[in-house]
């Protein structure tokens, strides 16, 4: 078995962008994302390691000693990462010409042999679910033998290798936790919404959502979702909770598991039988939603034990859902989140700004629609045409934007990339700051959060943290606007 090292890039100071983040991007407040997409293949093989730069604050001089002893590095990239990433792959290869390189990611998945060229460092790209390509990479297997890769042969020609078939049995892939517990610090890890300290992880791959912009199913997981039984994902949740007792909350991360009603009922019943949602159990446990979950899926998710759903609510306006085949009525959202707040669920709502059909009015009409829906805290994107997505092929065709894939600036920030010559980049830019401040500098909002705080120290220190992270974040975008 070659000696593997799983690694996330040194990058921007405070790059969310690891191999489980959607949006890599620097945010409002300091957040990070497990390297999930990571864990999963380094669990797999023996004497692996994983190192997650950006989250742990490491730079290359950190981390250049532990290339002296590898034969194989996967290295995850993203669109926004990928020029930091090949200077890394430039450093590696000076200190150990003998060391195979694999970069893995939506990036170069989409485009391989462009990624390939870009820089002669790298020997591999891996396509499609990449956890098995990795172990065989690490076998030592002839690189031609190999499906879901392409490849640079002796003589230079680029060699693209059959698709590797997608995985069914999702109960085969092992428990990325203890690759967690072994290779990360859980205090490195931090989510605006989310109970701190937190976990997050997988129970399944995939989304039967089209939305035109989400990039994981569109490129890797694909629209087929496909999860583990309910005893396998105990099995990791009994783990964390007895050997990393420092975890206040487990995320499951699945782009949409509330989707799958059967099979979230089923798990919020197994959860509650461990404990979860009975008074004086300590943990709780969230996870990604679609706004159209039935009262009766949400209920048994509370009385399981969950506490946090992020929506997707993206905007308030009935026209631009259809336009990216969302698949989410306006009204059935108003009464999914009346039913989630009845019942005590608390909700992190995403909004995104610039999508097909935005409009001065449509924009105004979501701000609107998030004051009145009131979700406990929001986040606010700008539209971005990741190469592979379907908006991005619109936005090529439309003349949305230059093809530059430059998502953000050079510190890390996102700037506005599609353009309308009714609606202007810039315009749309400045309206994310206004979203921002006109929902949460309401007194009905600002009494909440210090009702929040009064009630909990730690709370206190947190939002007090946040808030001076947050002020911040809209000084930076003014700077990136400029």
């Amino acid at each position: 078995m070659m000696r593997s090292l799983f690694l996330q890039a040194p990058s921007f100071d405070g790059y969310d962008g690891g191999a489980g983040a959607r949006y890599q991007m620097k945010r409002e407040v300091k957040s990070f994302w497990y390297p999930t997409w990571l864990a999963q293949p380094a669990a797999m093989i023996e004497g692996s390691k994983l190192i997650d730069a950006p989250a742990h604050n490491l730079s290359w001089d950190d981390i250049a000693h532990e290339f002296d002893t590898r034969d194989l590095v996967i290295l995850h990239t993203s669109t926004p990462s990928f020029n930091q990433d090949i200077r890394t792959a430039r450093l590696i290869k000076e200190r150990n010409p003998k060391i195979l390189i694999a970069f893995v990611g939506a990036k170069v998945m989409i485009d391989d042999e462009a990624s390939l060229k870009a820089c002669e460092a790298i020997d591999l790209v891996c396509r499609e679910e990449y956890d098995f390509t990795c172990v065989e990479l690490a076998e030592g297997r002839p690189l031609a033998e190999i499906d879901g890769i392409t490849w640079r042969a002796a003589d230079g020609t680029i060699v693209r290798n059959k698709d590797r078939a997608a995985i069914e049995d999702m109960d085969i892939l092992p428990m990325v936790s203890p690759i967690y517990k072994r290779d990360l610090d859980t205090s490195r890890y931090y989510g605006g919404y989310q109970r701190y300290p937190y976990v997050s992880f997988y129970t399944g791959r995939g989304c039967k959502s089209r939305c035109t912009f989400c990039l994981w199913p569109q490129t890797i997981s694909g629209h087929r979702y496909r999860h583990q039984s309910v005893p396998k994902v105990i099995e990791e949740v009994k783990y964390i909770l007895r050997e990393m007792p420092e975890v206040n909350e487990i995320f499951f991360d699945d782009d949409t598991l509330a989707d799958a009603h059967d099979f979230v009922v089923e798990l919020s019943g197994a959860l509650r039988e461990l404990g979860f949602g009975t008074p004086g159990f300590r943990v709780t446990w969230g996870c990604n939603a679609k706004a159209n979950v039935p009262y009766p899926v949400l209920k048994a998710m509370k009385e399981g034990g969950c506490r946090v759903l992020l929506v997707g609510y993206e905007s308030g306006n009935q026209q631009i859902l259809h336009n990216i085949k969302k698949g989410l009525r306006v009204d059935v959202a108003r009464q999914f989140t009346k039913d989630a707040h009845a019942l005590g669920l608390t909700i992190h709502g995403t909004f995104i700004l610039g999508l097909p059909g935005e409009t001065l009015e449509t924009i105004e009409e979501t701000i609107q629609y998030a004051k009145e829906i009131d979700p406990h805290t929001i986040q606010v994107s700008l539209a971005a045409p990741y190469p592979g997505t379907f908006l991005y092929k619109q936005a090529i065709e439309n003349g949305w934007f230059d093809n530059e894939d430059h998502l953000l600036t050079d510190g890390g920030n996102q700037i506005a990339q599609l353009s309308y010559p009714h609606l202007p980049s810039s315009v749309i830019f400045e309206k994310v700051e206004e979203f921002y401040k006109r929902f949460y500098f309401r007194p009905s909002k600002i009494g909440s959060i210090v009702w929040e705080m009064l009630r909990d120290w730690d709370m206190m220190k947190r939002r007090l943290r946040e808030g001076v992270e947050f002020f911040d974040f809209l000084s930076r975008r003014k700077e990136a606007a400029g």
